[in-house]
């Protein structure tokens, strides 16, 4: 008996097609896809390359960010009818992004590790008294608080000021500020009265076991005082911060 093929073998042969077809297609799809995820994504085991990377991306983005800030602070300038004390060094943004730079007379410390930490590396790799040797946060936190107390009115470690929501960190002999990384030496520059601050530095207990550290193993300290420190201006926070307040009906 002859087997009849007619059309629902033909509708068979056609659907088979159209499947292979289909799956050929998202097979090519995905190979493709793969390809272009690959020429952009990089595996990599370089630590510091990557590291590197960031730190520069963050850099373009702080950079964008100044940039947008001084323009919302040029236009709220134009806008805001006070024309209150400019002039004055304080870290007050007030309802703006930008801290205006500030210039006057202030002081300028230098912390420093001991050149003699190098020698304290044994050959087996050991370095059982190297804290006694490198700065570390408590160190700067000491200067920060003492020049604070003395009455300063704006302040920059390295090249950036101190904002209200900076928080000084070290790793290692390593700080951390506002994402960026700096060794030492650390300078600690403050506008203000420079004969307040300077006995203020004086008088701090941390500051005073310091310096002993200084005359036993070579820590680094120097205070230097000028008539016109100049701090450029730099973004600040976008918000103010928000505190309690005393009730006065509770009194």
């Amino acid at each position: 008996m002859t087997r009849r093929t007619g059309r629902h073998g033909a509708r068979r042969s056609l659907v088979g097609t159209v499947s292979v077809a289909v799956v050929l297609a998202l097979v090519g799809f995905m190979l493709t896809t793969n390809i272009r995820v690959n020429r952009t994504v990089t595996v990599t085991s370089d630590t510091a390359g990557l590291v590197e990377e960031r730190e520069n991306k963050a850099a373009e983005l702080r950079k964008d960010i100044n940039d947008m800030s001084s323009q919302i602070n040029a236009l709220k300038t134009l806008t805001d009818d006070d024309k209150g004390s400019s002039d004055q060094a304080r870290e007050d943004p007030g309802s703006g992004t930008v801290l205006k730079a500030v210039q006057g007379p202030g002081l300028t410390v230098t912390l420093n590790d001991s050149p003699l930490w190098q020698q304290k590396v044994g050959s087996d790799g050991s370095t059982a008294n190297i804290n006694d040797y490198v700065i570390h946060q408590q160190d700067v936190e000491s200067v920060v608080n003492a020049l604070w107390a003395g009455g300063a009115e704006s302040m920059r470690i390295q090249d950036q000021r101190v904002l209200p929501t900076t928080a000084v960190r070290c790793v290692g002999n390593v700080l951390l500020l506002h994402g960026r990384k700096y060794s030492p030496p650390y300078k600690i520059s403050a506008i203000g009265p420079v004969d307040r601050m300077t006995k203020s530095l004086n008088a701090s207990p941390s500051i005073r076991i310091y310096k002993e550290y200084v005359n036993t193993v070579g820590l680094g300290w120097n205070v230097e005082s000028s008539d016109n420190l100049r701090f450029p201006e730099t973004t600040a926070v976008l918000q103010p911060l928000q505190y309690a307040s005393l009730d006065e009906k509770a009194r």
